[in-house]
């Protein structure tokens, strides 16, 4: 459900076509919302079929044609109407739960991995490890993107939302790779001892 308001919400800023709003999702919400390349353009197929959004082509000369998307009146109002349901209480309750609980199919491996042989969990937590490093090193281009993306809106205040989520998976993924830096220590210290 919220790939959809996540696409509303960039074309709120601004039209695009399919390959920019694939690209800025990359860049931004990628971070906290997977989307995959084919689930964006069928959501954009969804969304305009349902009257959320509208498109145009635009021909051109020597290279495919391309389709820009706008946020229709109907879409602006479905995104500010979910927005805005945020700040209702009883919302808030359930939208802090569920940022707080994570399904995450990693986090149950690690909860059984007493079951596993200890080099098996090693290799688990390193693989981790690693992919939070890489994702931290994606995260430092981050203010790059705010800088240049917030010069194309209208309201100056939209990059201060951005600035706060990417100051939160930066503080999430640098706790992530703490943590299993010190899972790492205790294991190999724990497997040199047996």
């Amino acid at each position: 459900m919220s790939l959809k308001y996540g696409l509303l919400g960039l074309l709120n800023y601004k039209k695009m076509t399919g390959y920019e709003l694939n690209k800025v999702f990359k860049e931004s919400l990628e971070f906290f919302w997977q989307g995959q390349t084919s689930q964006i353009y069928r959501e954009l197929t969804t969304l305009e079929k349902a009257g959320s959004l509208s498109s145009e082509v635009k021909v051109q000369t020597g290279k495919p044609n391309k389709k820009i998307y706008s946020i229709t009146k109907k879409g602006r109002e479905e995104f500010l109407t979910w927005l805005s349901l945020s700040s209702e209480i009883n919302t808030i309750d359930k939208t802090i739960k569920d940022a707080l609980h994570i399904r995450s199919s990693f986090h149950m491996k690690i909860f059984f991995s007493g079951e596993l042989k200890p080099e098996q969990t090693i290799s688990m937590l390193q693989n981790f490890r690693d992919e939070c490093r890489k994702t931290l090193m994606k995260i430092k281009t981050v203010p790059d993107s705010i800088e240049n993306y917030g010069k194309t809106v209208n309201n100056p205040d939209t990059t201060s939302g951005w600035q706060m989520i990417a100051s939160l998976g930066k503080s999430y993924y640098e706790t992530c790779e703490e943590w299993a830096d010190e899972m790492l220590k205790i294991k190999l210290k724990k497997d040199k001892k047996s």
